[in-house]
């Protein structure tokens, strides 16, 4: 079976406090973007996973190989080799990791016929990690705790582009924390989301944007050029380094060579 898992954006960030469990409780609205990575799973003698198009170690972290393990230790699945197509860019803050391990769920639960309802789905791969259960539901979300507690949003994007750089820098989770304030949000972001989209940059944030924009001003000077070249919102994707920005036309990616690699969704 070959299928294809999305990215997705946040609109709006907020880290509101850090948990016993060393977890973070953060606020955010989690969109699907059309960027994708191409998964297979195929019947193998042993449990392996092949990636191509990114050179990355691939090992027993893998979130991909623990997808498999957690349903496996449920159900009698039989052994599979997992081939992964990067698409998404990796340290991005797009969730690509995330969205594969998810999309392995849902694959292994359709070849398979696990019968596993999406509620169920999703509680296996909150167990993956914090953005996974997102991609089960795969709609737009206002998400709240570490990014597991989902309310339904009205969201349409159809009508903007949306253009993704990806510079040269890759963002760890646990380096994007260190170097963010903790505090309460200022802003709704459900409430944000419906007010006219050129008005967003006056109300919505990502907090990752402040610490992380000091070590790093190439990734404020890519936000500043989105909005030089037309963007009516530009904003960092979660823990970054991905900056993306709603357009009315895609603008000419010459325009952000010197930035990093240019998407259009």
């Amino acid at each position: 079976m070959l299928q294809f898992a999305n990215a997705k954006i946040n609109i709006g960030l907020h880290i509101t406090g850090k948990r016993p469990d060393g977890y973070h409780d953060l606020e955010s609205i989690f969109y699907p973007i059309k960027l994708y990575d191409g998964i297979e799973i195929l019947p193998a003698d042993e449990l392996s996973m092949q990636v191509y198009n990114y050179d990355f170690p691939v090992g027993e972290d893998n979130l991909c190989t623990k997808a498999y393990r957690l349903l496996a230790a449920d159900y009698d699945l039989p052994k599979v080799q997992i081939h992964l197509l990067k698409g998404i860019p990796v340290g991005a803050g797009l969730g690509g990791g995330s969205a594969d391990a998810s999309r392995v769920l849902t694959m292994l639960n359709t070849v398979y016929q696990l019968d596993l309802s999406q509620q169920r789905l999703e509680t296996y791969a909150s167990k993956l990690g914090a953005d996974c259960p997102f991609f089960i539901r795969n709609s737009p979300v206002y998400a709240t705790g570490i990014g597991t507690t989902f309310e339904d949003v009205t969201l349409d994007l159809a009508d903007y582009k949306i253009v993704v750089v990806k510079p040269s820098i890759h963002i760890s989770t646990a380096e994007a924390y260190q170097n963010v304030s903790i505090r309460t949000a200022q802003v709704d972001l459900r409430a944000a989301i419906q007010m006219p989209v050129q008005e967003w940059k006056y109300l919505i944030k990502n907090d990752f944007e402040d610490g992380l924009f000091r070590r790093y001003p190439q990734i404020q000077a890519l936000k500043a050029a989105m909005y030089e070249s037309g963007a009516v919102y530009a904003s960092m994707s979660g823990s970054g380094s991905a900056v993306y920005g709603l357009f009315k036309t895609v603008p000419n990616a010459t325009e952000f060579q010197s930035h990093g690699m240019m998407f259009s969704v």
